[in-house]
């Protein structure tokens, strides 16, 4: 019998309250991936290997070792989850919801990373989304990484026959060994997502060969501004919520959804409440189920009054059980509003594309037309439709 352990020399950090594997999978980012027992990704320009093993999380960090400050940071560690988690309503639809997600944490994600990947999620799935993130870091970014060391060990002593085994299917290294152990060290190739410098001196047809489509046009326009010196994202961090948002809704691709997203996922703003198709579809059936008539600014006072000063941890606990459940259950949920919320609206199949309306993953809001947001009411919006046009 033959016994594959990982040897390399991995951190210990403590995690209290914390699930790895829910907290990134959860939609909030699109590009770790699964390796031997953990994930590995990056964080900022650093590639990060990260497993864990009860209320430790081990890691590695390339070759520089593991960084416990960052990654701590990161998966938000210091956030006091069962504080959070007490603070959340007491109905049925949010108990189960809490008790679900149990260990999800919200991720501190770098500003242009997170802003630029939400740009690109504009009617797309959690699946597509992962797709664009991989191929734009492939493409524009650049490669990092993760050696990671694995041993075979022949528990055969003294059989005749020599055994031939695989050590890493990644990166494939055979062995033949009658009996004691054989080791290959095996590197992993993670890539950084791009600089807006970087995607600023591409063109439009480059990212749209990334599968981002319309999204391109939107994307490089945003890298440029902020390549420019016109936005400046960590500036922004020092300004009100309202302020944030708004400025937030100036940047082409971007609208209230998206902006909302930037602001918990970017910006520690843990009030925002991005709603989207499934976060609707959970207010509209579980706190509306009589409303004939819901708008936007009537979803918006409610879960700002009904969840408080956390509820962006309500909203992403709420939109990981609503996904996951349908996942398990088999019901298949239409990745847009075409035959649903477009259709109540009377919106036609391209119009509601142009407003942003579907998505079976995470909907985007907010598409544009000769620089200017066209009038219309979207689920957890009520912002102003004036949009200033990107220098190119």
């Amino acid at each position: 019998m033959s016994v594959e352990r990982l040897l390399v020399t991995l951190t210990e950090i403590s995690a209290m309250d914390f699930d790895l594997a829910k907290t990134l999978d959860s939609g909030q980012v699109f590009h770790w991936e699964k390796i031997g027992n953990g994930f590995g990704g990056t964080i900022g320009d650093r590639a990060v290997y990260v497993e864990q093993r009860g209320n430790i999380l081990r890691v590695r960090a390339g070759e520089t070792g593991a960084l416990p400050r960052i990654v701590g940071r990161y998966f938000a560690l210091d956030h006091p989850l069962a504080q959070i988690c007490a603070s959340f309503p007491q109905d049925e639809t949010m108990k189960a919801a809490g008790d679900f997600c149990r260990g999800l944490r919200i991720i501190r994600q770098p500003k242009w990373e997170c802003l630029a990947t939400f740009i690109c999620s504009s009617m797309k799935q959690v699946a597509h989304i992962r797709q664009i993130s991989h191929a734009l870091r492939r493409r524009f970014g650049e490669a990092r990484k993760i050696g990671l060391e694995r041993s075979i060990q022949n528990a055969h002593a003294g059989s005749a026959a020599a055994r031939t085994m695989l050590i890493d299917s990644a990166s494939p290294t055979f062995v033949n060994l009658e009996q004691g152990t054989a080791r290959s060290t095996c590197n992993h190739t993670v890539y950084t997502f791009p600089a807006p410098a970087r995607l600023a001196k591409s063109s439009e047809k480059d990212l749209r060969e990334c599968a981002l489509g319309y999204r391109a046009k939107n994307l490089l326009a945003t890298a440029r501004l902020v390549t420019n010196g016109d936005v400046d994202l960590e500036k922004w961090a020092a300004l009100a919520d309202v302020d944030l948002r708004a400025k937030l809704c100036e940047l082409p691709g971007v609208g209230a959804k998206v902006a909302n997203c930037v602001m918990l996922f970017a910006y520690e703003r843990l009030r925002a409440f991005p709603i989207d198709v499934w976060i609707e579809r959970v207010l509209r059936e579980n706190y509306f189920p009589r409303a004939r008539k819901l708008n936007a600014t009537r979803l918006r006072t409610f879960t700002q009054e009904h969840f408080g000063e956390h509820g962006g941890y309500a909203q992403q606990y709420l939109f990981h059980h609503a996904r996951m459940t349908s996942r398990k259950s088999g019901t298949v949920r239409d990745s847009s509003v075409r035959a649903g919320r477009a259709h109540s609206l009377g919106m036609t199949k391209k119009t509601a594309r142009m407003h942003g309306q579907g998505d079976g993953g995470r909907r985007t809001v907010g598409a544009k037309k000769n620089g200017t947001r066209p009038a219309f009411v979207v689920a957890g919006s009520a912002y102003p439709s004036k949009m200033t046009k990107a220098r190119a």
